[in-house]
């Protein structure tokens, strides 16, 4: 187990220099962003002109724009992280990528990425259903189930990157690679959200501390470029995490697959991670 966790921190710092070196491939969680951003307000125009959730009540036609709504969005995820990945990937094989060789990986695979995506929003709202309808245990039940899906699939999009399969193949393999790489996984998930959680809470504290000392100090105009900046840094933080979990998740599948260091990521950190065996 020591030897997961120590591979799995090699593998998280020479993803990160992969990011320093590329830093393009940031671009594509800020463009991921932004896209999720609009398919939320092209949805909320019908929802809030034809009075769909109100009353508490979801009727049929609830029920097929919210399905189309989180497939919308998981399409749009899964796309600019297939993009993410794929560009990681000519990394890791020595080449050097540029965003749109990212997008080409994309476009090329749209077919079985929506796929993915209508398989995710299912699951998601079947959850999000029996979790509104369950107890105080059920919904702790639920939200470990979340979390088996999450590490079950966390392997998905590089396997659509490198393979000819479809989404539930894809599924399927990723589910029999997590057999060989659990504690890559595991360890390197939850380390990487433990620490960007407690680097956004320490942003965003000493966001509120700027925004404060600006308003006393400057008054509404300092406080406001004071909030722009907080906002900005958080964002920052969270593209850099998205991308980074990205490039991350490269390198536990080339370690699944053949378990040898790849040529795109230079220093030792990687060397030293795919030598623990």
């Amino acid at each position: 187990m020591f030897d997961k966790i120590s591979r799995s921190w090699h593998l998280v710092k020479a993803s990160a220099g992969v990011l320093r070196t590329d830093k393009e491939l940031l671009l594509f969680p800020v463009i991921s962003g932004f896209a999720t951003l609009l398919v939320a307000l092209t949805f909320l125009v019908p929802v809030l002109g034809l009075r769909l959730f109100e009353g508490g009540e979801i009727g049929p036609v609830g029920f097929v724009v919210g399905f189309l709504f989180y497939v919308s969005q998981y399409f749009v995820i899964f796309f600019f992280n297939t993009a993410l990945v794929g560009a990681a990937m000519i990394r890791l094989e020595g080449g050097d990528p540029t965003v749109a060789d990212g997008l080409r990986i994309a476009r090329s695979k749209v077919g079985v990425i929506l796929g993915y995506a209508a398989i995710a929003a299912t699951v998601g709202i079947v959850l999000k259903v029996l979790g509104e309808r369950a107890g105080f245990l059920g919904r702790i039940i639920l939200n470990l189930v979340g979390m088996a899906w999450t590490f079950a699939t966390f392997l998905v999009v590089p396997i659509l990157v490198t393979r000819d399969v479809g989404p539930i193949d894809a599924v399927k393999e990723s589910v029999t690679l997590l057999k060989r790489t659990w504690g890559e996984n595991v360890v390197g998930n939850v380390g990487i959200n433990f620490a960007f959680g407690l680097i956004t809470t320490a942003v965003v504290v000493l966001a509120i501390a700027m925004v404060v000392g600006a308003a006393m100090l400057g008054g509404p105009k300092l406080a406001t470029v004071a909030v722009v900046v907080g906002v900005v840094a958080v964002v920052g933080v969270a593209v850099f995490q998205a991308a980074l979990s990205g490039v991350y998740s490269a390198a536990v599948y080339r370690y699944a697959v053949d378990g040898q260091a790849p040529e795109g990521f230079t220093g030792g950190e990687l060397q030293a991670a795919f030598h623990q065996k």
